[in-house]
């Protein structure tokens, strides 16, 4: 177990009596926060879990997670919860929720935001629900190859449909879930309207139709890995992309971001149904979803803080000095025309939607056009 930063300056409870030392032994009070590891296990440790314990002498205990709610699900099952705090994709979350897995949340006080906003504004769209409370926001993207494109470069999610005009292989992610939302993005429908379209059988032919636009010219992937793999092969000229992963190449120039039409998701954190220790656990989720404490965070990875209070104070990369403003979601000028992916949505129409998708991927292209322009 990591030794709490804040022992030493407490002298660990020495006392002096006479020509003795005696020790008091005191275990400190402790908080088992699960997370993801890595790199993004190092962020939420330097700018969350050191300053939590910093500011209240609680131990932050960090446990792996490996995703999915069945270690969640035994817990509860058995009345013998040990985590206290887990960091959640929104999908788990409401899942979780939907179970009767997480504690209830609805009421909970957050700081507002610095600019003295209410916290429930200062959130964006989706970030605190009735189980859980947002902390960063990730995000699907296009990522473009600008040296395919020798004059104008293509800028919109619908110039990611426009082969006549920007030729070449395009990468998609193979399940209806994002290409649905994104090909109806591109076709004009505002974000708000997404889901609400999506609900009419014409609304799901709407966005099927889009997508013959490009279908005998698209590139499948699967793994999150394969986009900035194939766009530095020269495989595609444009891919959709988690924005992280087009971030990593994003130094060489001729790879970017297009951010209209972001479908963006998050992470949350939430406290397992029966925590004994859930007093504690609320105020270390006050804490770690401050304006303050999320913008520390972005400054080591490009996720976007899930509070827009946050964006103004992220200061630059500690390590590498680069600007991370521009490569996060929540940034305004990314976050424009942005659209949650809805995981309620989606456990409610998905089952049929993979049905429909399926058809449609073994279907013959109406019209090869130019696929293998390169």
């Amino acid at each position: 177990m990591r030794v709490p930063r804040w022992l030493a300056a407490t002298c660990a409870g020495v006392v002096l009596a006479g020509a003795g030392v005696y020790w008091i032994m005191r275990s400190p009070e402790e908080l088992t926060v699960v997370s993801w590891g890595d790199a993004y296990g190092r962020a939420q440790t330097l700018a969350l879990f050191h300053p939590y314990t910093d500011k209240t002498h609680v131990d932050i205990k960090v446990a792996n997670y490996g995703g999915g709610l069945k270690e969640i699900s035994s817990q509860v099952a058995a009345g013998e919860v040990e985590w206290d705090v887990v960091d959640l994709e929104l999908e788990d979350a409401a899942a979780a929720c939907r179970q009767g897995l997480l504690e209830r949340l609805e009421g909970i006080e957050l700081p507002p935001g610095v600019n003295g906003r209410g916290a429930r504004a200062d959130f964006v769209p989706g970030a605190i629900g009735p189980c859980w409370v947002g902390s960063v926001v990730y995000s699907q993207v296009i990522g473009v190859d600008d040296s395919r494109f020798a004059g104008e470069k293509p800028r919109r999610a619908a110039d990611f449909f426009n082969i006549a005009r920007f030729p070449g292989r395009r990468g998609l992610k193979d399940s209806p879930k994002f290409n649905l939302e994104l090909a109806l993005l591109a076709d004009g429908v505002q974000p708000w309207r997404v889901y609400p379209t999506l609900e009419s059988q014409a609304g799901v032919e709407r966005a099927f139709a889009k997508l013959d636009t490009i279908k005998s010219n698209v590139v499948w992937w699967r793994r999150a890995a394969e986009p900035a793999e194939m766009l530095s092969r020269g495989d595609a000229a444009m891919s959709t992309a988690l924005n992280a992963r087009i971030f990593s190449i994003d130094v060489q120039p001729k790879i970017r971001t297009i951010w209209d039409g972001q479908l963006y998701q998050l992470d949350v954190f939430a406290i397992p149904k029966g925590d004994p220790n859930k007093k504690r656990a609320l105020d270390f989720i006050r804490f770690a979803t401050g304006p303050r404490p999320l913008a520390e965070e972005a400054r080591y990875l490009p996720y976007g803080p899930a509070r827009f209070s946050s964006i103004p104070l992220v200061q630059p990369n500690p390590e590498t000095q680069a600007d991370m403003r521009p490569h996060l979601p929540t940034t305004p000028s990314n976050f424009a025309r942005a659209l949650a992916v809805d995981p309620d949505w989606w456990a409610k129409h998905g089952a049929p939607l993979e049905t429909r998708w399926a058809a449609w991927r073994n279907e013959r292209p109406a019209s090869a056009g130019d696929g293998l322009a390169h």
